[in-house]
C-alpha cells in the first residue's frame, strides 16, 4: 500500500528536496505541498493524506498550531503528523508532541530516518530523532509542580515493562523480541496503556513514563 504524504514548508527548495526523497521510496507518494501553515491545514482536510510532514516555522500558522488543529486533543479524527525542523529546541519538540505530532525530526536526519518516520506515523507508531528523545522528555519531566495524570487503573507488571520499552523508542517488533511476546500481545498492551493513561498514541505514553520518573537520564 502506498503512503500518501502532504509536505508543508515555506521554502520552495526544501519542499522540492523532501518531495524528491519521499517520491524515491517505492511505498511513499507526495500528493500535495503547502507553503504556509493555513494552506497546510486546508490541504490536509481536503486531501486526507496518510501522513502530514510539517515544518515548525511557517507563515500564517506555525507547524505546532497547524498540528494542534489537525491532531490536537479536541480533534475527533486526528491526522498523523511528523514535524521536521532545522531548530533543535526543546520547547519546539515538546510543543509539537503535545499538539499531537507522531514524530519529530531535524532536517539533517537523512533520507532513511525521514522515510522511517513517515512509515512509523502511517502505521500508528512514532519516531523521534534519537539525538533528542531522552533529553527532550526528561527535561520536561523535571518541571516542578506539574500535574501528572494518574492511571484510571493500576498498570500490570507486563504493562510497566511495555511502558519502559515504548519510552526508550522501541518499535512494536522490537518490543515483541525484547519481551518475548507476540506482536498482537504488544498491541493489546499498548491499547490498554492508552486507555488507562488517557493517552492517544505511544508518544504520549512515553512522555508519561518520563514525567512519572519511570525512565531517567
Amino acid at each position: 500500500m502506498t503512503i500518501s504524504v502532504l509536505v508543508a514548508d515555506d521554502q520552495d527548495l526544501v519542499r522540492t528536496g523532501l518531495r524528491m526523497i519521499l517520491d524515491a521510496q517505492p511505498d511513499i507518494e507526495v500528493i500535495g505541498e503547502a507553503a504556509d501553515g493555513r494552506q497546510a491545514v486546508d490541504l490536509a482536510r481536503a486531501l486526507h493524506p496518510d501522513v502530514c510532514l510539517f515544518d515548525i516555522r511557517m507563515p500564517e500558522l506555525d507547524g505546532i498550531e497547524a498540528t494542534r488543529l489537525l491532531a490536537g486533543p479536541d480533534v475527533v479524527a486526528p491526522q498523523a503528523i511528523v514535524v521536521i525542523t532545522t531548530f533543535d529546541l526543546d520547547e519546539y519538540v515538546h510543543g509539537a508532541l503535545k499538539a499531537g505530532a507522531r514524530g519529530f525530526l531535524l532536517k539533517d536526519a537523512g533520507p532513511d530516518l525521514l522515510s522511517q518516520a513517515i512509515r512509523a506515523a502511517a502505521s500508528g507508531e512514532a519516531l523521534i530523532a534519537p539525538s533528542i528523545t531522552a533529553r527532550l522528555l526528561t527535561a520536561f519531566a523535571d518541571i516542578p509542580d506539574k500535574a501528572i495524570a494518574q492511571p484510571i487503573e493500576p498498570l500490570t507488571q507486563r504493562e510497566e515493562q511495555v511502558l519502559l520499552t515504548v519510552a526508550r523508542g522501541r518499535s512494536n517488533a522490537e518490543i515483541a523480541d525484547e519481551l518475548i511476546i507476540s506482536l498482537s500481545t504488544v498491541k493489546t498492551h499498548l491499547a490498554s496503556l492508552m486507555q488507562k493513561l488517557g493517552a492517544r498514541n505511544r508518544v504520549e505514553i512515553a512522555m508519561w513514563a518520563y514525567e512519572t520518573g519511570r525512565v531517567s537520564r
